[in-house]
């Protein structure tokens, strides 16, 4: 149930925020785990470069789908918006599915590999195994995500975390199983065990929102006090957050691209993983604070100073903690001892992961700018803000690879860095232009159509 009093504290955003962090800070050690085994198991730096190719493409086909759980939390409120968001994902999950599965025939997928990002024939062989058992990965994102949103909604963020639970078990599970038991190649131990986790959390978020369901399928919208839900306002709501999301995950494979065709591209495609898997494990908790926006922020806003007050707190919190693993000599345990990499890649490594500091502090402020808009209708503004990232990441590569030949792992760190404070600078004007006119001391304020 949404909280909607202008009582709201510090202690009672931390309790309903902490089980969605946990969650989203054990899927942020999936990529580390994985990326470990790989990297014990033969011929590590080619098994790395194509995992890191592989996810890449995975996150891009998932991007459409990804932002159902906002839409979830923000839209289901009864039988009419269960039921018509459910056929939206089920229709977007099996239309997702479809164009991975063209893309991974051998010629468009060869001309993307080897062509255009330019990967030597055996790490594009390698990548297109991995691709093949992550096909169900984008569907099963879907599927979990929708109910994941009515779990918050329902005030039920600990299932929430007893998914991600679950989804690691089975993921630790199947890594350590062909590492020990049955040894193949790293990158299609890295890609199984992935898509054996989100299946399995998939289906136990469906178990644990059971009861949810049928609560919503016996509650009309007249008893929610809101108007049937049509199918195109379902589409103009989240269509500009699936852009969004298609923008926000298109950076990576983006930066792969670029990788790919930089100076010391192989170490660079090895080493971008697990830099980057460090540093989401920090963005990974301002990451879930924008659920906790959407749901707690009040149909005035009226929630808006301590959500404020709890992201300041958390953005410094983060960006610390990324600090002390990367300008301390927990960069070299985390790197070498931890995630297995060798000394060389190691020190490749540590630059560009201090160049990332500030990326889980920007992190908090986008998903609370974000989670005021959505929670307002207001989502055009989040589409565009990407698209200036995304062409600001384009640009600053262009910039510090062709123009100054940068190291490419060195010119990505920079231009993510400096593409999102980019977008979070664009947001401040209908952040703040929203605020104002959806507030408890505005007499027309409203919830906003959707735009």
């Amino acid at each position: 149930m949404q909280k909607t009093n202008s009582s709201l504290n510090f202690k009672g955003i931390f309790i309903f925020w902490l089980p969605l962090a946990a969650t989203w800070l054990m899927m942020s050690t999936e990529g580390p785990f994985v990326a470990a085994i790989i990297a014990r198991l033969p011929e590590p730096k080619f098994n790395l470069a194509a995992h890191g190719v592989a996810y890449s493409f995975a996150l891009l086909m998932e991007a459409p789908i990804i932002m159902i759980m906002s839409a979830s939390t923000a839209l289901v409120k009864d039988r009419d918006s269960l039921i018509k968001l459910r056929k939206f994902t089920y229709t977007m999950n099996g239309a997702i599915t479809l164009i991975m599965a063209v893309f991974l025939t051998p010629p468009p997928f060869n001309f993307v590999t080897q062509t255009i990002i330019g990967l030597p024939e055996n790490v594009a062989q390698l990548t297109h195994y991995a691709c093949i058992l992550l096909l169900p990965w984008p569907s099963a994102i879907g599927y979990r995500r929708y109910y994941q949103g009515i779990l918050i909604r329902s005030n039920l963020t600990r299932r929430v975390a007893y998914g991600t639970v679950v989804r690691l078990t089975a993921m630790v599970s199947i890594s350590l199983f062909f590492y020990f038991v049955f040894p193949i190649h790293g990158a299609i131990v890295g890609a199984a065990a992935l898509s054996t986790g989100v299946i399995a959390e998939a289906t136990a978020s469906r178990m644990m929102a059971r009861s949810s369901v049928r609560r919503l399928l016996h509650k009309s919208p007249q008893q929610s006090g809101r108007a049937l839900l049509s199918y195109r306002f379902i589409t103009n709501f989240y269509f500009p957050l699936a852009l969004t999301s298609i923008l926000a995950l298109g950076i990576r494979p983006l930066v792969t691209f670029f990788l790919g065709n930089s100076r010391m591209a192989i170490e660079s495609l090895a080493a971008l993983p697990v830099v980057y898997s460090l540093v989401f494990i920090f963005r990974s908790m301002g990451l879930s604070f924008q659920e906790v926006g959407i749901a707690l922020l009040g149909e005035q806003n009226q929630n808006y100073r301590p959500l404020k007050n709890f992201s300041i707190f958390l953005g410094f919190f983060v960006t610390f903690g990324l600090f002390l693993f990367t300008f301390t000599p927990l960069s070299h345990v985390w790197f070498h001892q931890i995630s297995g990499l060798s000394l060389e890649l190691t020190e490749f490594a540590i630059f560009p992961a201090q160049l990332m500091v500030l990326l889980p502090g920007l992190t908090v402020l986008l998903s609370f700018q974000r989670s005021l808009l959505v929670t307002n209708k207001k989502t055009k503004p989040i589409t565009l803000a990407t698209f200036i990232e995304v062409a600001g990441v384009t640009s600053l590569l262009l910039l510090t690879l062709k123009g100054f030949n940068m190291i490419g792992l060195i010119a990505a760190a920079i231009a993510l860095v400096l593409g999102r404070l980019i977008s979070n600078t664009y947001l401040f004007r209908p952040f703040f232009k929203t605020l104002k006119r959806n507030s408890p001391s505005s007499p027309g304020s409203s919830e906003g159509s959707p735009t």
